[in-house]
């Protein structure tokens, strides 16, 4: 039976170490090969250039010039050139006639002999030269340049050298220097590769990339499969991710990678610290109410970020409509079965009493009332959406006990293609909540609402009078903004907030005045056509 040979895989701290040190050693070599090739050019030159200068050294001694005329120039010229030698650290001077024999030699037995080398540019040419030549002594970097007399004749020439194996000498004891050095560098940035590499490691809590990018997509999984809308921003108010559903019910007001431009956001990124946790907030964004949650981001103890969930507050209170409906449907029916045998016991005892026209009359106002609300509305209000929230928030007023009046001269047709009859009904609903809510803490049972409408003209116009408190005058200028508000409690601030922002998208206005009633009056002005 085979085994399958399971893959070795070298650890991220054991890769880190080894392409650092690759590179440094790699980078070690070529700089050392460059440094000796430039540092062998470099004593090239300099080495011929000493030559030089020590063989015209010896080509303008005036008593080496004056040796010539002697009889026997050697004795003269051999102590002088080999002071010269000896001083400079040349390997040999040596001085001959223009017939190329020695008068001077660092090894005696080689005076008077023939120089080992051509001195046809120095008498030919009559110029200096410095190169590279082989003669008794073996390999040199070697100079020579004509000896003048004072006439201005050549008589003679100075010839100078550096044995190459004194140079390479000198050579390996700056390669050797190199060398060390670069060995020391190695070890330094074989230890620097090992801390970095543990640091690194450290920062990526010991996973391996493998790891790390099964977490990545782990993470990006779990995201994309959470139903609310969740959004994480860093501490400057960037969005750096949000899933699915946050992309699709806040695209027009957070992107990814773009700054967040609700205030109330950026208050809370502010105001986070690493024990805050809220939940349940609404927030304002665009023309609609979220509810959202929020906790920090946090790296070594401080905060690096903060997660919002959001979740629209319609889909929540239609969510609770349904569980209250459940919950309360049995006392409803209940205190409706109790109502209507009340009723019919009632009408019962005027038929006995052989009252019959107080029991019609009793029979007819109670459907009347419901009669005449649903036909003034199919008759004047021919936009569903507006009808049926006009029948909801008469429905609403007489659970709150609150007198509602829809004036019988108001009509409205079918709403103009431009605008959204939704937007409509969140600008309409609002603005009849918080009348009903104004009138109620003022009266209680005495509280009053009148609502009136018309399309004629160019615009839909809307007015909500109620009989509350009205409006301070030193609030009007801000009580459309979010989370100013005349009612106390947590949460407030934000329907009118809502309203003027669903008023700017249909291009319309909402002004305040003073209600016949006694409370405030809200004046909707909506355009049927928006100007372009």
């Amino acid at each position: 039976m085979a085994f399958a040979r399971k893959k070795t895989r070298v650890s991220l701290l054991t890769q880190m170490v080894l392409l650092i040190s690759i590179v440094v050693l790699i980078s070690m070599g070529i700089g050392t090969a460059l440094f000796s090739f430039i540092l062998d050019d470099i004593l090239d030159r300099y080495i011929g250039q000493q030559a030089m200068t020590v063989a015209k050294m010896a080509a303008m001694d005036d008593d080496i010039i004056a040796a010539f005329e002697k009889e026997d120039p050697s004795r003269w010229i051999q102590p002088l050139a080999e002071a010269i030698r000896t001083t400079t650290g040349a390997s040999y001077v040596v001085i001959g006639n223009k017939e190329g024999i020695r008068y001077s030699h660092y090894d005696p037995d080689q005076i008077g002999l023939p120089m080992g080398t051509s001195n046809d540019a120095v008498f030919i040419e009559n110029r200096s030269v410095i190169y590279r030549g082989s003669g008794i002594s073996g390999p040199a970097i070697k100079a020579k340049t004509p000896i003048v007399n004072s006439k201005g004749e050549t008589i003679g020439v100075s010839s100078v050298g550096f044995i190459m194996s004194d140079v390479e000498k000198r050579v390996a004891e700056y390669k050797e220097r190199v060398v060390a050095f670069s060995m020391l560098l190695l070890v330094v940035g074989i230890v620097g590769a090992v801390i970095i590499a543990r640091r690194v490691k450290r920062l990526i809590f010991g996973l391996e990339p493998e790891e790390i990018s099964f977490l990545f997509t782990e993470k990006t999984a779990i995201l994309e499969s959470i139903r609310d809308a969740t959004v994480a921003v860093d501490m400057q108010g960037r969005v750096v991710s949000m899933n699915k559903r946050a992309r699709a019910l806040l695209q027009e007001d957070l992107m990814l990678g773009k700054p967040i431009s609700s205030p109330q956001i950026r208050d809370i990124i502010h105001t986070i610290n690493r024990n805050t946790q809220d939940m349940n907030q609404k927030i304002l964004l665009g023309h609609e109410i979220f509810i959202t949650d929020y906790s920090p981001i946090l790296s070594n103890n401080e905060v690096r970020g903060v997660v919002f969930t959001f979740r629209p507050e319609s889909e929540i209170e239609q969510l609770t409509e349904e569980i209250t409906k459940i919950s309360s449907f049995s006392d409803n029916m209940r205190s409706q079965n109790h109502e209507y045998l009340n009723r019919l016991n009632t009408i019962y005892g005027l038929l006995k009493l052989k009252e019959y026209d107080k029991a019609l009359e009793m029979i007819t106002d109670e459907v009347k009332e419901r009669q005449d609300i649903l036909a003034f509305l199919m008759s004047s209000v021919q936009e569903p959406f507006i009808a049926a929230c006009l029948l909801g928030k008469i429905n609403r007023s007489k659970e709150l006990k609150v007198s509602l009046e829809i004036d019988q001269e108001s009509h409205l047709g079918i709403v103009p293609a431009p605008i959204d009859p939704k937007i409509l009904v969140t600008i309409l609903g609002n603005v009849i909540d918080n009348a009903m809510e104004a009138a109620l803490a003022k009266n209680c049972s005495d509280a009053m609402v009148h609502v009136s409408f018309t399309d004629l003209g160019q615009d839909i116009i809307f007015d909500i009078e109620d009989n509350g408190t009205g409006v301070p005058a030193d609030m009007e200028s801000r009580i459309f903004e979010s989370g100013v508000t005349t009612k106390p409690g947590e949460n407030r601030g934000l329907g009118l907030a809502l309203v003027k922002n669903s008023l700017v998208h249909l291009g319309g206005h909402i002004v305040i005045g003073k209600s016949d009633l006694g409370g405030a009056r809200f004046s909707i002005v909506v355009p049927k056509q928006r100007e372009k």
